[in-house]
């Protein structure tokens, strides 16, 4: 018996849409990167693109369990000696929430051209609105 291969004109991509309220960061970004990469597809392939497009919306009312805002940091490097720059995670979902899921999300998918064209098809929105009714995406509880 031979391994089913899927084609790129075989992949059917749906439209989820994740309610990031009340829950935590980490528990969101990883349903988002299971759904991105189509690890829940009978057709998964890993060298194959099949995931789904995701919207996260209420990126703002999502949490950090423990004494990550305090004790979390992100850190990021100017491109200067001496400028390493961090950030609590506090400030950062206060300021940038969005920013903050994106990073997660990032993290649980592969750094390949494979991953990176995954994430192009995640949106992430502070708030619950957002501008891809006309695509009917399906609610994905956690």
């Amino acid at each position: 018996m031979s391994t089913f291969l899927p084609k790129a004109d075989e992949i059917e991509r749906k439209w989820y849409v994740i309610d990031a309220a009340d829950k935590p960061l980490g528990r969101v970004a990883a349903e988002a990167a299971v759904l991105l990469r189509g690890k829940q597809k009978p057709i998964f392939a890993p060298n194959v693109d099949c995931g789904d497009f995701v919207i996260i919306i209420n990126t703002d009312k999502a949490v950090l369990t423990g004494a990550k805002l305090e004790k979390k940091f992100y850190y990021h490097h100017s491109g200067y000696i001496g400028n390493l720059k961090e950030v609590k995670y506090g400030i950062l979902m206060q300021e940038k929430s969005d920013f903050a899921m994106k990073l997660a999300v990032k993290g649980m998918i592969p750094d390949t051209t494979l991953g990176r064209k995954q994430l192009t098809r995640c949106k992430i929105y502070k708030n619950a609105e957002h501008k891809h009714e006309a695509q009917k995406p399906e609610a994905w509880e956690i």
